[in-house]
C-alpha cells in the first residue's frame, strides 16, 4: 500500500480534502424487510458502462445505467484514475460489480429481485457534492423501479 507521504504533493492536498466525518447511522434502513423481499440495485465507482455509451471523463460526476440482464462481458471500464488497478475487473467484473453471485441469491430465494437496471459511476477523482445532482436524478429512477435496497461496491 502507497503511503501518503510517497504521493506527491497535488495528490497528498487532493486526498487530504475527501477525509469526511462518519457518515454515522442510516436512519432510513428498513430492518423489518427481510431480504428475500427486497428489490435490489448495485452500485459501482467503477467507471463501467455499456461498450456503446459513453465513455467516463476525468471530472465526470455523472453516472451509467447497466441493464439488469446485461453479461458482464458486454462491460467496459473508461475509469480515469491512473492509479486504479484494473486487474480484478480484468479477471473476473464480479469484483467490481457481483452481479453473477446477486443473480445467484435472487435464483434461490435469498433476495426478492434485482433491479431492471444497475448503476456505475467513476469514483475517486471528486468530492462527495459534486455527485449530489446525479445521486438525486438516479434515487428519481430507482424509486420508479421499486428498489429499497442499494448495494455499493466502491472500488
Amino acid at each position: 500500500m502507497v503511503r501518503l507521504s510517497d504521493l506527491p504533493e497535488f495528490e497528498r492536498a487532493h486526498l487530504r480534502a475527501k477525509a469526511m466525518e462518519p457518515l454515522g447511522p442510516t436512519p432510513f434502513v428498513r430492518a423489518d424487510l427481510p431480504m428475500n423481499r427486497r428489490r435490489v440495485v448495485l452500485i459501482t465507482t467503477a467507471g463501467l458502462h455499456v461498450r456503446d455509451d459513453e465513455a467516463f471523463e476525468l471530472t465526470d460526476a455523472s453516472y451509467r445505467l447497466i441493464p439488469g440482464d446485461l453479461r458482464g462481458d458486454e462491460l467496459v471500464m473508461s475509469h480515469t484514475s491512473a492509479n486504479f488497478d484494473r486487474t480484478g475487473f480484468l479477471e473476473d467484473v464480479n469484483t467490481v460489480l457481483p452481479i453473477d453471485r446477486f443473480r445467484e441469491l435472487a435464483d434461490e430465494g435469498s433476495l426478492g429481485s434485482l433491479a431492471s437496471q444497475h448503476v456505475s459511476f467513476m469514483g475517486a477523482l471528486l468530492l462527495p457534492q459534486a455527485y449530489e445532482a446525479s445521486v438525486r436524478h438516479l434515487a428519481g429512477l430507482l424509486k420508479r423501479d421499486h428498489v429499497d435496497t442499494a448495494f455499493l461496491t466502491p472500488v
